[in-house]
């Protein structure tokens, strides 16, 4: 990286020493010690339900903790709320934005703030936070709606309204998961020019590489213990800290044996659906998957990758076109009769759509088989049957929960993508979708949800894998198909980096390739 990394002899702003947080069922943080130094980015690394993110809400005010010490500039601290954690100078930027989309930059920054109290002179407003901005390279459009904003823009309106308010420590939950590979860098330029004056920064992420690139200093936790308390970065390798979050090597490209490719199990045939606006999301997809191959779909978010997964599933009408799973037209056919089919979807909200949040492991992995039998006995469920389904399952996929009867809203999103995949798999599908399966997963979770898309492909299912990760579906997919604005731009055998990248700005395969030839 092109900043100087930190030394110990830099003052601490912030010290929290032997902090414990307790759950029901679960100890998320056993004397936790943790130091922040003016002027750093310090990353804070571990596994889904490491503890990272409970021990940031404590230094955030979003919790209280049961045991331990605070200190902020060199004075003990007890926050009983965001409130009290803005006014000691610390602000936390969530992975999901809090900003309300009809209203404008400024008027977002300056919501919730006692000034100005009667009449908003917003133009004067727009001129203050417009040189907030320019200081600290984060550039938007004040008078600007929020809806009229990309998603990295919008993370720079949540910086900008901590910076307002008078943040000299920001705590970053899962910045990244969100950008785009061109936002990403806009907001690392971002954190060195605030470090540079003055400003400390905690960053929370599961992207190793990331880490490597933009902290100085590294603290990793595993199972709510801290492992590593602020080594520098440049100490480290990433198989170093890969090791320190898992507790043991970690493979970081996984092995993809020779594929055995079967006959085509589905045939998508110029299929065309709308978004949810009521505007065209594809545009006469066409492409097909065989058994016993990963085929990946590469493109920018927003492109219609969802849309085509839902179109597939059941879960959205087809305005036309044609979508044959073993010669059987299946286009807006009910949900039901696709699981029937062998229909498997791993969603990428996998909260909301997943899964149910309030019930429990059990009625979550139930949720395909409930009806048949051993499980489902005529108009009942065999409560027996199902807990040990869900008993197999769990040991199985190695899901930590403390119980079957956990609701899934507890897990970590490693454990809930867990129990998405184990009732997904278990059903023994035909074809499986698995639509950004790894996204924001740690990487000791990521090679286990990768081998199990590997095994899926080694027992003869037909797998379509939608991934913003460029890295994961080379190393996963036996072809990729690209996807801008909803038409599929061509299909790539041998992993052209190139290729890919220029087919996802818009580019055909036919163009791309005579380009190279000329």
């Amino acid at each position: 990286m092109d900043q100087a990394h930190k030394t110990n002899e830099t003052a601490n702003v912030v010290s929290m020493r032997a902090i414990v947080k307790r759950f029901p069922g679960v100890l998320a943080n056993d004397q936790v010690d943790f130091e922040l130094c003016q002027g750093e980015v310090h990353a804070l690394l571990g596994e889904n339900g490491a503890g990272k993110s409970t021990l940031m809400n404590i230094l955030a005010g979003l919790y209280r903790p049961d045991g331990g010490t605070v200190v902020v500039h060199n004075k003990p601290v007890s926050f009983s709320s965001p409130r009290d954690a803005i006014e000691a100078g610390i602000g936390m930027i969530h992975q999901h934005f809090m900003l309300v989309p009809s209203q404008s930059v400024t008027e977002n920054i300056l919501l919730g703030l006692d000034e100005p109290r009667f009449r908003m002179h917003l133009a004067q407003y727009n001129r203050r936070i417009e040189g907030i901005a320019e200081q600290y390279g984060l550039h938007v459009d004040p008078a600007a709606k929020i809806w009229q904003l990309t998603v990295g823009e919008q993370q720079r309106v949540e910086i900008l309204k901590m910076l307002y308010r008078g943040a000299d420590i920001l705590i970053m939950d899962e910045p990244t998961a969100v950008l785009a590979p061109s936002e990403i860098e806009g907001l690392f330029k971002t954190l060195r020019s605030m470090t540079a004056q003055g400003k400390s920064i905690v960053f929370i992420s599961h992207k190793l590489h990331e880490v490597m690139d933009i902290s100085d200093r590294v603290t990793v936790l595993q199972k709510g213990r801290v492992t590593s308390s602020g080594i520098p970065t440049k100490d480290v390798t990433s198989a170093d800290l890969a090791r320190l979050m898992v507790g043991r090597d970690v493979v970081f490209r996984v092995e993809r044996k020779q594929a055995e490719v079967g006959d085509v199990v589905l045939s998508v045939e110029d299929v065309r659906a709308d978004n949810d606006k009521g505007l065209p999301a594809l545009r006469g997809v066409t492409l097909n998957v065989r058994a016993g191959e990963i085929v990946g779909l590469a493109g920018v978010a927003g492109n219609g990758q969802s849309e085509l997964a839902e179109t597939l599933a059941g879960l959205r009408e087809a305005s036309g076109g044609r979508v044959i799973l073993r010669g059987k037209d299946i286009i807006n056919q009910p949900v039901k009769l696709g699981i029937r089919d062998g229909i498997s979807l791993v969603p990428e909200d996998r909260t909301h759509v997943g899964t149910a949040p309030n019930l429990s492991v059990t009625d979550n992995v139930i949720m395909k088989s409930y009806d048949q039998a051993p499980i489902g006995q005529g108009w009942m469920i065999d409560s027996t049957e199902a807990a040990k389904h869900a008993s197999e399952l769990k040991e199985a996929y190695d899901i930590m929960v403390p119980t079957i009867e956990t609701s899934v809203r507890l897990l970590s999103g490693g454990n809930l993508q867990k129990v998405i995949l184990a009732r997904e798999i278990s059903s023994e599908p035909t074809l499986m979708i698995a639509v950004q399966p790894t996204r924001g997963l740690d990487v000791g979770a990521i090679e286990g949800v990768q081998r199990l898309l590997l095994e899926q492909r080694e027992s003869g299912a037909a797998v379509l894998l939608i991934s913003k990760e460029l890295e994961e579906l080379l190393s996963l997919s036996d072809r990729i198909y690209v996807i801008y604005e909803g038409e599929i731009m061509g299909e790539v055998l041998d992993g052209n980096i190139e290729k890919i990248g220029q087919m996802m700005m818009g580019t055909r395969l036919e163009q791309v390739e005579l380009q190279g030839d000329v």
